[in-house]
């Protein structure tokens, strides 16, 4: 198996393709390594390629004119990025930047269209793929927009849940390792303001807090704190989250 060919794989999006479509995309497809705190993409770039992180980690973010940074999410080994090129976007709308030495395969759009179309169930999982991601953005917004700083960080905490949770003895942790900056950017608070509300949460009893380490201790509890609908846990029936079991931040 080429390295290409590996890469390709380890998107679960593109696991259950034929042999022969996973040869021709990887007869398509480039392997690069970016270092910590380059840029894969700007806004504006041409929107001609799809992307797979293989290892390390990418931030997209878009910059506001005063200079803020706004996180839009923080892409993990294995998932898909640049998707929008699939919808007909010319352009890139995002900055897609590697937070520490990554490795990202690309993918020509046409390349990747031509195996969707061979390909009715991997089209349709790619669709209600982006639907999801749109979903939880427009989810932020709203916070953003509504909601207090408090209700914002819950919000996020119940996301992360249903995308990382996993069980262990103290309760569930939400295996993906982040900064509290990071956790600002994405909710668009200060880090103070997350210091503070983790150890309002944390002297309540609602979960602990180590470094770059949530455990929920109890979930619905924490989720009524905000007014948040029960946080899908692993393995529940309500969906079906992805559940990683190694750090990855």
């Amino acid at each position: 198996m080429t390295e290409r060919i590996w890469c390709i794989q380890k998107c679960r999006l593109f696991e259950l393709l034929p042999a022969a479509d996973i040869s021709y995309l990887e007869s398509r497809a480039r392997v690069k390594t970016f270092p910590g705190n380059s840029s894969v993409y700007f806004p504006g770039d041409a929107a001609e390629s799809v992307f797979v992180l293989v290892d390390g980690r990418i931030r997209l973010y878009s910059t506001t004119p005063e200079g803020k940074q706004a996180i839009l999410a923080i892409i993990e080994p294995g998932e898909l990025f640049g998707e929008l090129a699939l919808l007909g976007s010319d352009e890139r709308d995002e900055h897609a930047q590697a937070v520490g030495k990554s490795k990202v395969v690309s993918m020509p759009r046409d390349a990747v269209e031509t195996v969707l179309l061979r390909n009715a169930h991997v089209s349709l999982a790619i669709t209600k793929f982006i639907g999801m991601r749109r979903k939880r953005l427009e989810r932020r917004l709203r916070n953003l927009l509504f909601r207090s700083n408090r209700e914002r960080l819950v919000g996020l905490l119940c996301e992360l849940l249903e995308l990382y949770g996993q069980k262990i003895d103290e309760g569930l942790l939400i295996n993906i390792k982040l900064s509290h900056q990071d956790l600002a950017g994405l909710i668009g608070i200060t880090r103070e303001s997350v210091t503070l509300t983790l150890g309002e949460l944390q002297l309540e009893r609602l979960l602990t807090v180590g470094r770059q380490r949530i455990v929920i201790l109890n979930p619905d509890k924490l989720a009524r704190a905000a007014g948040e609908k029960p946080c899908p846990l692993p393995g529940d029936k309500q969906g079906t989250p992805v559940v990683r079991s190694a750090p990855l931040w």
